[in-house]
């Protein structure tokens, strides 16, 4: 037993140390594929430089009865790395590689999906009211094939103070939180309820930057500053 544990640390880890030469570098003409309909993960991607293709792919978000809140984001973000790769099956052009990401907000161990309507929104937004709440992205970067080279999942902790019920009823009447995970947008006007952020703000926002410039950089997609 010992031994075949060592060996699978050493398959993993020889794995692991390979999987750069899989990654294609990222140009104009072979930008990164990005699976994701959100328009705050394309703003971050934005931000960080790289050229990149925008494909949205549907994929089950729904959380299984009790399920585990890092394997329901490891499950769903896989779920949406096929999805994309399915669109991009008939697809000819050349891209260097595929980016998903799924994001969760966690209280108590429960999932706080997205809120369909504002009764919704204010339920969710009462479980958080005044308290600390996990906000956990999990992230997978492939080759075009498919192929995961890395997956991460970055947590962040998020304290809401105590928001006033005509303050909650309003916002969450507005509807801006109705497709975002826990009835909320931080860069929007719930940023009136967050009185503390430990971790990445990005994070919080939809996908963790520094990761991901990291892990691009690692994988050989895009030069190290270094």
């Amino acid at each position: 037993m010992a031994l075949e544990m060592k060996v699978n640390r050493w398959m993993l880890t020889r794995a692991l140390l390979s999987a750069k030469s899989y990654a294609m570098r990222i140009t104009p003409g072979c930008p990164l594929v990005l699976g994701s309909a959100s328009p705050r993960r394309r703003d971050i991607v934005t931000s960080l430089g790289i050229p990149f293709r925008v494909v949205v792919a549907e994929a089950d978000e729904e959380p299984e009865a009790n399920e585990n809140p890092s394997l329901y984001l490891a499950r769903v973000v896989l779920a949406k790395l096929a999805a994309v790769r399915a669109v991009l099956a008939s697809d000819t052009a050349p891209y260097a590689g595929i980016l998903v990401a799924d994001t969760s907000v966690i209280v108590d161990d429960d999932i706080l999906g997205k809120p369909a309507n504002a009764d919704e929104a204010a339920i969710m937004l009462r479980r958080l009211s005044g308290r600390t709440h996990d906000v956990s992205t999990h992230f997978a970067l492939s080759d075009i094939g498919g192929k995961v080279l890395h997956a991460q999942t970055v947590t962040t902790k998020v304290t809401f103070r105590s928001i006033p019920n005509s303050l909650l009823t309003r916002y969450a009447a507005s509807g801006e939180g109705f497709d975002k995970a826990g009835g909320y947008a931080v860069q929007g006007g719930a940023q009136a309820f967050v009185s503390r952020i430990e971790g990445a703000y990005s994070n919080v926002v939809g996908l963790p930057a520094c990761e991901v410039a990291s892990a691009l950089e690692s994988l050989g997609f895009v030069e190290s500053s270094a």
